[in-house]
């Protein structure tokens, strides 16, 4: 598969039906001018009609979409795995499909990542005004506070959906069921940078969301001793130099 040197956008989705058409179209209205520039749409067992729905909107508007189904959901990160192999762009972003990320922040994270000069990197996005009820604000603070004082990833918010990262960086990750939530962490691991970009956070305004207390809790604690193990076992080799001796070239045919 020939990658641009461009972007991709991932969506992960399930049942946003509500919410799909209008996000696509705020995407490739500030997309507009980035030559190449497609979104992923993976739906991850929707029973509702979110590709349909994506599919019409983004043949009325002339944009470039790509719709994955997976039989059933099989998580977050599992679809944004299908979504990223089968991407054409050198660089990833990833979004929720509810609408709550602002489309309007790509440009941002593009430009951000112009400036890293390390070939691995992450920018993350981070919700400084989360427009969340004070209950889950409170849940995110607390984890994001655990989190950092144990991986020291240096990000605020790894739960924000809005980031990006080289499409090789993100095939050089161990990966794993919530592993979106760990890749600042897992980039720094592999020796990569982490930079932080402050964006905007809005309204969810339709469909319900797929996560809980419960199931984000004991999730959060079960994998965060996973990343601390994998962070431990790690090891990023220097390579001071690479040498071919003898002869160079085509040696079809020789004996």
């Amino acid at each position: 598969m020939s990658q641009e040197k461009t972007v991709s956008l991932v969506i992960p989705a399930k049942d946003e039906q509500d919410n799909i058409s209008s996000l696509l179209t705020e995407i490739f209205r500030v997309m507009r001018d980035y030559r190449g520039f497609e979104v992923v749409l993976v739906d991850d067992g929707s029973t509702d009609q979110t590709v349909e729905t994506a599919q019409r909107t983004a043949q009325s508007l002339g944009g470039r979409l790509v719709t994955i189904q997976h039989q059933r959901n099989y998580g977050q990160s599992t679809a944004l795995a299908s979504g990223i192999k089968n991407a054409r762009g050198r660089f990833i972003a990833t979004m929720d499909g509810d609408g709550q990320n602002d489309p309007a922040d790509i440009p941002a994270l593009l430009h951000k990542a112009n400036a890293m000069q390390a070939t691995d990197f992450c920018i993350a996005g981070y919700r400084k005004n989360r427009k969340d009820t004070a209950w889950k604000r409170f849940q995110s603070r607390l984890a994001n506070r655990v989190r950092d004082a144990l991986l020291h990833d240096g990000v605020p918010d790894t739960g924000c959906g809005l980031k990006l990262f080289p499409r090789d960086t993100f095939l050089k990750l161990p990966w794993f069921n919530h592993g979106h939530r760990f890749i600042p962490a897992l980039v720094k691991g592999i020796g990569g940078e982490v930079a932080v970009v402050e964006v905007n956070h809005r309204q969810r305004e339709g469909g319900v969301s797929k996560y809980t207390a419960w199931n984000r809790a004991w999730a959060g604690i079960l994998d965060l001793f996973g990343v601390m193990w994998i962070l431990h076992r790690t090891r990023v080799p220097v390579i001071t130099a690479v040498t071919n001796t003898g002869p160079q070239g085509n040696t079809a045919g020789s004996p």
